[in-house]
């Protein structure tokens, strides 16, 4: 999916390309732990499972016991697609909250600080000014 991905966002001009290549990117996070956890060189290795993949190789994975690349249908191990488009949808659902999130945190923030100023404007309009001194 992660290899989909970024072909997907090489036909994409602009802004719109980065949508694609940050899922990509966080794709890859999952058989990097796997190899970190089992010892094997992680960029040897994932330079591999790339190559896999891009030469049309769908069913390639990591080994969790030896951190090899090996044909996970060989192993017996499926993956359905609803399970993936689930965990994908909901994945990109919570980003977006989360920066919905921020958006209102910061624009929160932002009136916050304009009504401070406002207050601090009034307050210094409100206070008696003193006369100079007389020498």
């Amino acid at each position: 999916v992660s290899t989909q991905s970024t072909g997907k966002s090489k036909t994409i001009q602009g802004v719109g390309q980065w949508p694609y290549r940050a899922v990509a990117e966080a794709l890859k996070v999952i058989p990097k732990t796997l190899m970190q956890n089992c010892g094997v060189n992680t960029i040897r290795t994932m330079t591999n499972l790339t190559a896999k993949h891009a030469t049309g190789g769908t069913s390639w994975g990591v080994d969790g016991d030896t951190g090899d690349i090996v044909d996970m249908k060989t192993f017996g191990i499926w993956d359905t697609l609803q399970v993936k488009c689930q965990v994908m949808k909901t994945a990109i659902e919570t980003a977006i909250l989360l920066l919905r999130i921020d958006d209102i945190v910061s624009g929160v923030k932002k009136m916050s600080d304009i009504e401070a100023e406002k207050m601090a404007g009034k307050f210094q309009q409100q206070q008696p000014q003193e006369p100079p001194a007389e020498e």
